[in-house]
């Protein structure tokens, strides 16, 4: 059931995960311009952004609570943390810039999408699970990869880990977005006969 309220617990840890976006991008690039590594309080903020994502979903439908803006606030937040994770991890030369292009490219791919869909005057699409799977792979592999820059055997175990699940996401997150444009051509071919 979907309501029209906008104050509600879901919509409110959605905003303050997104709060948390520039802070976290923040704690990450300090070492890039000079400053002291801070990356155990980035880390705690991405720990606390993927709490608040499992429990503003969670808490929306258990309380039918499910809102439009909601809808746009959960997605928007976590395609944030993955940039500013994205970008911050590159500059950082955590990850690989290519790596950084190929996610990136995705986003652009599903990206085109919305003009159709408002053109023919439909809403975002709602997330589907394998974009959630791949949007949690995802956020479990950057925090790993952070984690293993920071040396020690601890580090050793978190990269592998990590790349792992850097691996496992970029495909999944892939695959959930060409599902993305596929159900987008075939919602819209219809409305063009």
């Amino acid at each position: 059931m979907q309501t029209d309220r906008v104050l509600t617990i879901p919509n409110i840890l959605s905003a303050l995960r997104l709060v948390g976006v520039p802070v976290f991008f923040w704690l990450v690039m300090r070492p890039v311009f000079g400053g002291p590594q801070a990356d155990g309080w980035a880390l705690l903020i991405l720990a606390l952004s993927g709490v608040s994502d499992y429990l503003d979903g969670k808490l929306a439908r258990r309380w039918n609570q499910i809102s439009r803006l909601g809808q746009l606030l959960d997605p928007a937040a976590d395609r944030l943390y993955v940039l500013s994770t994205l970008l911050g991890l590159g500059f950082r030369e955590v990850i690989p810039w290519w790596l950084v292009v190929v996610l990136l490219a995705r986003d652009v791919m599903v990206g085109v999408t919305l003009p159709i869909l408002r053109h023919h005057r439909y809403g975002p699409l709602q997330v589907n699970f394998l974009g959630k799977a791949a949007t949690f792979s995802l956020m479990y592999a950057f925090p790993l990869l952070l984690l293993g820059d920071l040396g020690g055997h601890v580090a050793t175990l978190a990269t592998i880990f990590g790349w792992a699940f850097a691996w496992w996401g970029t495909g999944l997150y892939w695959w959930a977005g060409i599902l993305y444009v596929v159900q987008v051509a075939r919602l819209v071919r219809p409305a063009r006969r």
